[in-house]
């Protein structure tokens, strides 16, 4: 199968990527390397026959339909997006085009292209999301395929609404389309801006290691790798029209997360322990979502899939790659916002 992967230098989007390779897919590989790209994340595969890598940006509409007709793909996976909610509270306007704007024009071209091959009931539009679109949780229950969409932050209102232009264009046109929606990500390649990166290269540069009001918030912590998995095969099994919720059912409340990253860290850099002293309160950021859990009995159920990584060993996973990959992280630390307290506006 040839996969045209959105967002594929990104930090999902590389996973997707050399897991495809490594199941023998072609990809095609369509990035606009904006600040939070890396094509470090794809360096294991970029030499690999069945890879190629066109820098464009999806809100071009005729760069999709020139990339679409040149490497005339199977499917589609849309990871492109702007993800960072902090980010998205300080300048709403990137979310907007990227994550509505460019889902729309992507969604347009993939329809013409579509169109033009005859409508073959074997393509694909597989659409990644996230869990925020649904909301905050209370202390109990579980977000599930049919929970009303409640989104609380730009962010997570800029990927609702790319989900249901999503659903439109199937029920409207007949677009045969895929829609997941995931907890948490973490592992290798994450983004420095995000928490558990933070705590880890917080930690090991002696800073202190930020936690938003008390650390009480509640998230659904999935492996990047496991992610990859679901959706190849969300992709390749899963019921057109239809949504499907991933997780990792792996709950933890954020200080608790950034305990055990102080744990890990105490044993393989002794020199800095205890690192948990290094834990700094700040103050919480705007909507604030208290909880996310995923309920991920349909991807077991109809795909038979479940996450097989615990977040303790995840975690473990994740900081000893982070140690042994310091000449990847150091080269982002001086993008714009990295390391900065961004979305602290009221």
């Amino acid at each position: 199968m040839k996969l045209l992967v959105t967002g594929g230098a990104g930090f999902i989007g590389s996973a997707v990527v050399r897991l495809a390779i490594a199941r023998g897919h072609e990809v095609v590989n369509v990035d606009a390397l904006t600040y939070a790209a890396c094509l470090d994340n794809v360096a294991s595969v970029a030499d690999h026959p069945g890879y190629f890598f066109v820098q464009a940006d999806i809100r071009d509409r005729a760069a999709m339909d020139r990339v679409l007709a040149d490497h005339r793909p199977d499917a589609i996976m849309h990871l492109a997006a702007e993800s960072h909610v902090d980010r998205s509270i300080d300048g709403p306007g990137d979310f907007i085009e990227t994550n509505i704007t460019g889902t729309y024009t992507l969604l347009e071209a993939a329809r013409a292209y579509w169109s033009r091959a005859g409508k073959p009931a074997d393509f694909r539009f597989h659409h990644i999301s996230t869990d925020e679109v649904y909301g905050t949780l209370a202390a109990e229950g579980l977000f599930t395929e049919d929970t009303p969409y409640a989104p609380n932050s730009p962010y997570s209102a800029s990927k609702a609404a790319s989900d249901h232009l999503v659903r439109a264009w199937f029920e409207t046109y007949g677009l045969p389309v895929i829609v997941t929606n995931c907890s948490n990500n973490y592992g290798p390649y994450h983004f420095p801006e995000k928490l558990i990166p933070v705590v880890i290269l917080s930690a090991l540069a002696g800073k202190p290691i930020p936690v938003y009001g008390r650390g009480e918030n509640v998230r659904d912590w999935l492996y990047v790798e496991d992610h990859a998995e679901a959706l190849l095969l969300a992709l390749q099994k899963g019921q057109v029209g239809r949504s499907y919720n991933i997780g990792g059912n792996n709950e933890r409340r954020n200080i608790d997360l950034v305990r055990t990253i102080c744990a890990l860290l105490d044993e393989r850099r002794p020199e800095g322990a205890p690192h948990a002293r290094l834990i700094t309160f700040v103050a919480d950021r705007p909507g604030h979502d208290l909880r996310y859990a995923i309920d991920a009995t349909r991807m077991s159920e109809e795909l038979g899939w479940s996450p097989t990584v615990t977040v303790e060993e995840g975690l473990e996973r994740t900081v000893d790659w982070y140690l042994e990959n310091r000449a990847w992280w150091e080269k982002l630390q001086s993008r714009h916002g990295v390391g900065q307290r961004l979305g602290a506006r009221a």
